[in-house]
């Protein structure tokens, strides 16, 4: 299922109507809180809005996937995994991708575009799916682009899932996923999140890091 590219409302876009879609969500409404519900239905609305209004084709079901599953490495049970929570969602996508035998670039897609979605600069270069969630990501939790969409269709996304709150609440989320794994942040914006709010938490240094390494010069 692609969309073409046209100019679009928020009246326009729709969660696919697939088995793989409604899964999707009940899947995240069961295991994922409130908060992170509404924020991942909010990037897949704010994603394909953007992409309508960039004129890219994209797969509405993979950005779908991709946007329900962001942050879900964030949740309690991913609290001891050692591993960045991006990869942890991306992992869980995978596996409920191929549970469903989508194509593996489908996946590759989904993985790869929850892998990256903090990593700015990167996914704008790479398939519309990748871009457009770390797209819908950066205009709910930042703001970037905020002028691109019209105040009506903003109105339209927040009416159907609303944000109270969110600025707050969303870095105590991140807080918490990441807080028992700090040195998951070395080099990646979660570093800024525990700076501000795990107290004694001592951020990687990049350069301080090459000059200790154990090589002589």
């Amino acid at each position: 299922m692609t969309n073409t590219g046209t100019r679009a409302q928020a009246a326009d876009i729709a969660v696919p109507d697939t088995k793989v879609a409604r899964e999707a969500t009940e899947l995240i409404r069961d295991t994922t809180s409130e908060l992170i519900y509404h924020h991942s239905r909010r990037v897949y609305f704010f994603g394909a809005l953007q992409g309508a209004g960039r004129s890219l084709s994209f797969d509405p079901e993979l950005l779908y996937v991709g946007a329900m599953f962001h942050d879900v490495g964030l949740g309690r049970d991913f609290h001891g995994s050692g591993r960045r929570f991006e990869i942890d969602g991306a992992e869980e996508a995978k596996r409920f991708l191929r549970g469903h035998d989508l194509p593996e670039d489908s996946i590759r897609r989904v993985w790869t575009a929850i892998a990256l979605h903090t990593t700015p600069g990167v996914p704008a270069y790479m398939e519309p799916e990748v871009a457009l969630v770390t797209a819908g990501v950066e205009y709910d939790v930042l703001g970037i682009g905020y002028d691109d969409l019209s105040a009506a269709d903003r109105a339209a996304v927040v009416a159907l899932h609303p944000r109270p709150d969110f600025k707050r609440r969303i870095l105590e989320a991140f807080t918490e996923g990441v807080r028992l794994k700090p040195e998951t942040t070395f080099g990646n914006v979660k570093a800024d999140v525990l700076e501000h709010h795990v107290p004694g938490f001592e951020r990687g240094d990049f350069v301080r890091t090459i000059l200790e390494s154990p090589w002589a010069e």
